[in-house]
């Protein structure tokens, strides 16, 4: 089926879908052999989205059928020893989020660019739920790290995080070293949208002589199902952005960007009509009308 009927596809399909996500840092011995069987299952009961394997673990977001979720959810963790039980973080926002499968075999399940040897059995200290997370969060003498991009940053976070500003992991593990040494002996939460990231940074912090460091197990993801599921404050404003058709989840009512043309409150991302450009930035209705979807005047010029 071709990419553009799929999509209309699964758009119009009325049976429900689960987005979740998971990853695992653990030994693969042969990758393609994990590569052959996930893509047999998942084609087999139509699962869609992306997951990347390494010989340093797995990395996944996936939709699943509503009618084969348990069948999935047991699939993966019989796959491997290592993923018995593992975190498998289900979103409660149902709106369709992938329309093709792509399975890759990569060098690392996060790109890090890190030619270090790191011990990745030295981690955080995991906070597990929101209740051990807010009584961090309480604490003045604790600082949350956030270590997202700050695109992803600037429409949702925990208030008053500290955000490396980069636009890719890769750049904030270059800089995070110098970045963070005034921290260097203070406790650290560090956190990201389901737990991936913020493992291996803190392990990379720990290498360089970081004591005090905790990430929240899970991610926000976690975070967020935790504390409806227990009736808890939730300290993340705003929205949580992710890379699928959804762009977003919606954790609170509030606004914290603006539009970056206007700069009118706004958290609406938009790649830039200009293919050559395809900028994702910030763009409020009134300026998308205005800009033709285009991140500025040049980009404008530029497609006449």
């Amino acid at each position: 089926m071709k990419q553009h009927n799929q999509k209309k596809y699964i758009m119009n399909n009325i049976n429900k879908r689960f987005n979740v996500s998971f990853y695992k840092y653990f030994y693969i011995m042969n990758p393609q052999k994990i590569y052959n069987i996930i893509l047999k299952k998942f084609n087999l009961f139509n699962v869609l989205g992306r997951v990347y394997i390494s010989y340093e673990g797995l990395n996944a977001q996936i939709s699943i059928p509503k009618k084969y979720y348990k069948n999935i959810i047991n699939f993966i963790y019989n796959l491997n020893i290592k993923l018995n039980n593992v975190l498998i973080n289900r979103s409660s926002n149902t709106k369709k989020s992938f329309f093709n499968l792509k399975i890759k075999l990569k060098k690392n399940i996060v790109a890090d660019n890190i030619h270090d040897y790191i011990n990745y059995n030295r981690k955080g200290v995991y906070l597990k739920n929101a209740q051990e997370v807010n009584n961090m969060f309480n604490k003045k003498s604790v600082t949350f790290i956030d270590m997202r991009n700050k695109y992803e940053y600037e429409i949702g976070h925990f208030v008053n995080a500290v955000n490396i500003p980069f636009n890719t992991f890769k750049e904030q593990l270059k800089n995070i070293i110098d970045f963070l040494k005034i921290f260097k002996n203070k406790k650290l939460v560090m956190y990201c949208t389901g737990g991936i990231r913020c493992e291996k940074a803190s392990s990379y912090l720990i290498n360089y002589g970081f004591s005090s460091i905790y990430h929240i197990y899970g991610g926000i993801i976690n975070y967020v199902n935790s504390a409806k599921e227990n009736n808890l404050p939730i300290n993340f404003v705003g929205k949580m952005f992710v890379f699928d058709n959804r762009l977003y989840e919606k954790i609170s009512h509030h606004i914290i960007s603006n539009c970056h043309q206007c700069k009118e409150t706004c958290d609406i991302h938009r790649n830039c009509r200009n293919k050559k450009c395809n900028k994702l930035f910030i763009q409020c209705d009134k300026c998308a009308k205005k800009f033709d979807y285009f991140c500025s005047n040049d980009c404008v010029k530029k497609n006449l």
